[in-house]
């Protein structure tokens, strides 16, 4: 149970798109009419044009003018981040944590120059009383004020909501979950601690992938693996073996933490044997310990390619929207598996099938509500076309062998198919609805040999689950009418059964090729449907 995914911890992270396209919101604002000068600890109070003006000359502050008016105007237009005794502590701390992004991203664009240099001069020269009383120093603190305001906005946007792509058009249908950005400023500015807040405010899978995203970028600056790539072998190495290129495979999985000991001798001893099977179970490959070519080429990976994974599933972690229910399924497509959670822990993982290549199954969330024993099996219309309109015209007893029966009217000149329950029937003996319009569901499936495969994306798009008994026992555990024993016969059945769940539980489809699991590893897997790929061409250009 060590190697167990860590994404439902994942499904943390924070938001949904609103009309305006923008991915948080602000509530309604209030004015706190006993924030005056004579109150506040603060005696520097904006004047309420000033904002208006900073909007009006500075077109990047356009997109963010409802939630500077909304910001200022809750706190009777009050100074954030001056005082009367210059630069607050808060903004010092917010500007640090924005280095920090920039650093560990490595991406200036976290940066605001200009902003920074505002703030150094006002920090150095607002040392003395003098110069905090001076006009100069009001012009420069009114315009490094707004700016800051609008910076953090700018900051947060990117933190929560990541690119400004439409991730529809990657495959991506889970809504996002809407964050009030003027109350998260309002929480920085009462803690005095940025870097708490946004971070509690992220998933802890994010969190997670950001510190190994630092590690390679230090692994990027004591290693140039594009220039020394290792050979491939022409028969997988073995225990016992010997070879110098299994001293370069011993440096490679030593720098990623697989490897244990710096001796990086050319035998394949038992050392080495633990790292590789560790190195094959954590990037989803066979894991026998022989060392072959597709082994070889993950470890000739650049480590900019590294980088750049992290990166795109850095940023999946920030759309995924908090899950609330103490129980819920999530499925991870690259890593065909399926993970209950109850109460944010792991509960059980099972193996599935997901779908091909040419038919994706659909990144989104719902709500698991029937549990249909002994389905039939409504043949979709593309199917009936391609593959049993064929059979059905060069042999007339076709359906009939195969539990098959024509039922309702036809569907573009084609009649409707569905395959009765049975040991035969595709569906398996259950299936698991979450009603969608994506026409996608669980169940179980005839051909239980499958889950045996390494590479599991063989379905039409639905989810075939390995342990179909167990899952259904789990969804009806609080119904004291279906015991083992009527679960059992009830998959047995030659008609189909609908059972509705007191308790839906919601089931989320995710698509992660870079994961750390239960035990801290860092996973990677294939990106099967190219959505990386995609990913890459929004983020980087290319």
């Amino acid at each position: 149970m060590k190697r167990l995914l860590f994404l439902g911890v994942l499904v943390m992270a924070l938001y949904a798109c609103n009309d305006a396209g923008k991915n948080y919101t602000y509530e309604e604002v209030e004015i706190d009419s006993t924030i005056t000068v004579e109150s506040s600890f603060n005696n520097l109070f904006l004047d309420s044009a000033a904002v208006e003006q900073y909007i009006g000359n500075d077109s990047s502050a356009t997109k963010y003018r409802a939630e500077l008016l909304a910001f200022y105007t809750s706190r009777n237009f009050e100074y954030a981040w001056f005082d009367s005794n210059g630069v607050s502590e808060q903004a010092h701390n917010f500007l640090n944590l924005a280095r920090t992004t920039a650093i560990t991203q490595n991406d200036s664009t976290w940066i605001d120059a200009a902003l920074e240099a505002n703030i150094t001069q006002a920090t150095t020269l607002g040392k003395t009383k003098k110069y905090l009383a001076s006009n100069e120093y009001k012009v420069l603190s009114t315009k490094a004020e707004i700016a800051l305001t609008k910076y953090f906005f700018t900051y947060a946007s990117k933190v929560f909501n990541g690119a400004e792509v439409d991730v529809t058009q990657l495959g991506w249908f889970i809504p996002r979950k809407k964050i009030d950005v003027t109350n998260v400023l309002d929480s920085v500015l009462k803690t005095k601690s940025a870097d708490a807040v946004i971070n509690s405010l992220q998933s802890k899978q994010y969190t997670l992938l950001q510190g190994f995203l630092e590690k390679f970028i230090r692994l990027r600056k004591q290693y140039n693996w594009d220039t020394d790539t290792i050979p491939s072998p022409v028969k997988p190495y073995k225990l016992g073996d010997s070879s110098h290129a299994i001293e370069a495979i011993k440096q490679r999985l030593f720098a990623y933490g697989d490897y244990t000991t710096d001796y990086f001798s050319p035998l394949y001893n038992d050392t080495l044997f633990t790292a590789v099977k560790r190195f094959q179970r954590r990037n989803g490959l066979e894991v026998d310990g022989a060392i072959g070519k597709k082994m070889v080429a993950q470890l000739n990976d650049s480590i900019d390619t590294k980088i750049r994974t992290l990166l795109i599933n850095m940023e999946r972690a920030r759309w995924l929207p908090k899950v609330d229910d103490s129980v819920y399924i999530l499925v991870n497509i690259p890593e065909y598996k399926l993970h209950v959670f109850r109460n944010d822990t792991l509960y059980h993982t099972m193996n599935v099938i997901v779908g091909s290549e040419a038919n994706n199954t659909v990144i989104f969330s719902g709500n698991l509500r029937y549990v249909v024993f002994s389905p039939y099996w409504n043949v979709p219309y593309s199917i009936v076309k391609k593959e049993i309109a064929p059979k059905l015209a060069k042999d007339p007893g076709y359906l009939a062998r195969n539990n098959y029966e024509v039922y309702g009217g036809k569907v573009g000149g084609l009649p409707q198919i569905r395959q009765k329950p049975g040991d035969n029937n595709a569906l398996g003996h259950v299936k698991f609805l979450f009603p969608n319009t994506y026409n996608i569901y669980l169940h179980d499936t005839p051909n239980r040999n499958l889950f045996t495969s390494n590479k599991r994306n063989l379905s039409h798009g639905c989810v075939r689950v390995g342990e179909p008994k167990w899952l259904a026992q789990f969804l009806l555990r609080n119904d004291p009418v279906y015991t083992d024993s009527l679960i059992s016969s009830s998959m047995g059945l030659t008609k189909e059964k609908w059972v509705t769940l007191r308790d839906p539980v919601k089931v989320v489809i995710t698509y992660f090729t870079a994961f750390v699991d239960t035990s801290g590893t860092l996973n990677f897997r294939k990106d099967i449907y190219g959505h990386d790929k995609k990913m890459a061409e929004k983020l980087f250009g290319k």
